[in-house]
């Protein structure tokens, strides 16, 4: 399937310098509370005041009044209750021993990465990482402490699963058929905050975007904080996993999808027209999108910035970009 064939990469942003559609500059630059105790009166006070003359009483009088107030204030209880429904919730996602990390991989359920206890192997534990390895899932060599840190009886090997099943590239663009609409894309590079994801996922569902693609190395996936953290949209946004993000650029690209990315010196994002199939790529906050798959994007888009700092976090910037294709989208 193809999109937009009305104009032609040249066509629409001419005089550009190359694929990727940055613009050469003349200088060769690319473009309270407050915590009371019970108290008692010591009464026999011979200075007056406001003890002077009261009986004294026993410190024990006061021991159910104390205890009271202590309950009310105590929220250790409720506090250790949510901490371990939360713990419940991640250890449910957490494989350890042989057999049920072979079932999991027999049922082809998604799984985040695989922890080998470093050493040789041997028997059924050579075939579940052989097995792991051929399905692009991480496979981590990790020190025996580390595994024991996580579960104490893990026969050398633990496996994380993804909190959420991921769907396809294709069914992300079916979707977006089904709907009658272009494509309308985010693919991920470099982001590994769980709650980032989760945020961004939920932007995107408001937004009307069709799905996310994620790298399935170097960047977080589909764990129990990033579904929490999305309140939600993941039930109805696609996220699709992949093993190079670069050759998913270049798939959508012969779908006439346009590829940008979203940097600190592209063109303004206010003059690009967004309608048609569309793909925006966010790169983590420190190290951004990688150098190669910035070359692979047709155009290098960036937001204005008017105050000290020079960024925004990622998810706050992948909200922004969203609503200003949402509102281009609208128009077009």
């Amino acid at each position: 399937m193809v999109y937009r064939n009305e104009k032609s990469r040249e066509d629409r942003y001419p005089g550009k310098n190359g694929r990727n559609g940055r613009e050469t500059e003349k200088n060769g630059q690319e473009t309270r509370g407050k915590h009371y105790d019970a108290y008692r009166y010591e009464g026999g006070n011979s200075s007056g005041g406001r003890t002077a003359g009261r009986k004294e009483r026993s410190a024990d009088q006061y021991a159910p009044v104390r205890k009271q107030r202590e309950e009310k204030r105590d929220f250790r209880p409720l506090l250790q209750e949510q901490h371990d429904g939360t713990a419940a919730a991640e250890e449910s996602y957490i494989l350890t021993g042989r057999n049920p990390i072979r079932e999991a991989l027999k049922t082809n359920r998604d799984l985040e990465k695989l922890l080998v206890q470093k050493g040789e192997l041997s028997g059924s534990a050579m075939e579940i990482v052989k097995t792991a390895k051929e399905r692009k899932i991480m496979v981590q060599v990790v020190e025996k402490s580390r595994l024991d840190d996580i579960a104490p009886r893990h026969q050398g090997l633990i496996a994380f699963a993804s909190a959420f099943q991921y769907s396809t590239v294709e069914e992300i663009l079916q979707h977006a058929e089904d709907r009658g609409e272009d494509p309308f894309l985010i693919l991920l590079d470099g982001i590994t905050d769980p709650h980032n994801l989760g945020a961004i996922i939920r932007s995107a569902e408001c937004t009307g975007a069709h799905g996310i693609i994620v790298p399935q190395h170097r960047s977080v996936g589909l764990t129990p904080a990033a579904v929490k953290a999305s309140a939600g949209a993941v039930e109805y946004l696609p996220i699709a996993r992949v093993t190079n993000l670069n050759r998913t650029i270049e798939e959508l690209q012969k779908k006439n999808i346009w590829v940008y990315a979203l940097t600190m010196n592209g063109k303004d994002y206010e003059d690009v027209d967004f309608t048609g199939g569309t793909a925006v790529v966010i790169g983590a906050e420190g190290d951004g999108i990688s150098k190669l798959t910035e070359e692979k994007c047709d155009l290098a888009v960036s937001l204005p910035m008017k105050g000290h700092l020079d960024s925004l976090n990622a998810s706050v910037a992948a909200g922004v970009i969203m609503y200003r294709i949402m509102s281009s989208r609208k128009k077009g």
